[in-house]
């Protein structure tokens, strides 16, 4: 099993055209967006005289906007072509994150956030589809360099962050509107155009109709309750320890590490061994132990928990996804679709809820008991009451869709 999945990721690494990696490319910078105000929530609080729970804005906006573009960029993409449609979210990131870095207040930089989160709903979205399309080697080889992609991004993101937020909380802003512009010119130069008879059609309502399916819908819940969980630790941990942007960026790089080794590595072979739906049950109530944990009043053990949960992200982002895509008959993009709608609905509101949690339970790490609470309620949606039949491996393609984050 070890050569097996070591020669599969040399397979898909070899071989790529110029095209996969471009897009490969601006994924990272992309995903590096989730992470990258992370390590500066405290930096931009002091530096805009904002309270905790309007810099946590800068998640609830950015998530909010994505939520409802993901109703739409499959017909978007459906209507204008992939790479159209990756032009134009990176477009918006790039004006985006160069007008964040000269914001001058918190309201400015909330509003700014949610044009960010529009732009990389519409590349996200679609990144995966050019890059299955171009890709030498098939579907699963494809996958899995996205799913490098999005645990590198990820990874980079706060680490970025924090070093050019030690000079200026604006730096970090700046710094991804060059890199972004750089994966701008490159995906306009390089990607090829499809043509309209290769593009499915899609109707905007078509994700909500499909969750109309009992199964899809129960997957989809229980992620939109894993995912404010996943933000309740991204999103308040920084005001909980209280550290420097570089001792905050370090943490979840080390974070962003496990979640790529446990997306990629780690996630095929438990759902091999449990299935998808008991592997995800099992991964999500482990995390809702990890959530306990950070309860304790113990910085150390909080930055143990934080990078231990990271392994547990990265199985779940892909275990997640998995049962979502095969649960249902709906098209892959469509399901996908219906299925990032609650599942970013749930980020969203965590992000914006995380600081009044702490304000009503009346303790720093309170966020972390509801998000324990919401991981156990996800577990039992799958758990229980589901008649759909859990295959033993995970179906090709099925491992990541396209909008992971």
């Amino acid at each position: 099993m070890n050569a097996d999945h070591h020669s599969s990721l040399l397979a898909a690494v070899k071989g790529q055209p110029k095209q996969v990696w471009i897009t490969a490319f601006a994924a990272v910078i992309a995903f590096m967006g989730i992470g990258l105000v992370d390590p500066i929530l405290l930096s931009i609080a002091e530096g805009l005289h904002a309270t905790p729970s309007q810099v946590t804005l800068l998640f609830s906006s950015y998530l909010a906007v994505q939520v409802v573009a993901m109703l739409v960029t499959s017909a978007a993409s459906a209507r204008f072509g992939a790479k159209r449609t990756v032009v134009a979210g990176l477009s918006l990131i790039v004006v985006a994150t160069a007008l964040c870095a000269m914001a001058g207040s918190i309201e400015q930089l909330v509003a700014l956030r949610a044009v960010w989160g529009l732009g990389n709903a519409f590349f996200i979205a679609t990144a995966l589809s050019v890059i299955v399309g171009a890709a030498a080697g098939g579907q699963a080889g494809a996958i899995l360099l996205y799913e490098a992609a999005l645990g590198l991004g990820l990874s980079v993101g706060p680490l970025l962050g924090a070093l050019l937020g030690s000079f200026s909380w604006r730096g970090p802003f700046l710094g991804t509107s060059v890199l972004m512009a750089c994966a701008l010119v490159l995906c306009a130069l390089f990607l090829t155009s499809d043509s309209r008879a290769d593009r499915p059609r899609t109707g905007i309502l078509d994700p909500l109709r499909a969750l109309g399916h009992s199964g899809l819908l129960r997957t989809s819940i229980g992620s939109a309750f894993y995912t404010a969980a996943f933000f309740a630790v991204l999103a308040w941990s920084p005001f909980v320890l209280q550290w420097s942007a570089v001792a905050i960026g370090l943490i979840f790089c080390g974070w962003g590490l496990c979640v790529a080794v446990a997306g990629v590595a780690l996630a095929p072979r438990l759902a091999a061994r449990l299935g998808e739906r008991r592997a995800t049950v099992v991964a999500v109530l482990g995390y809702a132990a990890l959530l306990l944990v950070m309860l304790v009043p113990s910085k150390p053990l909080l930055v143990v928990a934080i990078i231990l949960s990271g392994l547990v992200s990265g199985l779940l982002n892909t275990l997640f996804t998995g049962t979502a895509m095969s649960v249902s008959d709906a098209p892959r993009p469509v399901a996908s679709a219906g299925y990032n709608f609650c599942r970013w609905l749930g980020g969203a509101a965590a992000a914006t809820l995380v600081s009044q949690l702490a304000e009503w339970l009346g303790f720093a790490q309170g966020p972390f008991l509801i998000a324990a609470v919401l991981c156990v309620l996800a577990g039992g949606l799958l758990a229980v009451g589901s008649r759909t039949s859990d295959s033993r491996t995970m179906p090709a393609g099925a491992a990541l869709i396209g909008e992971e984050v």
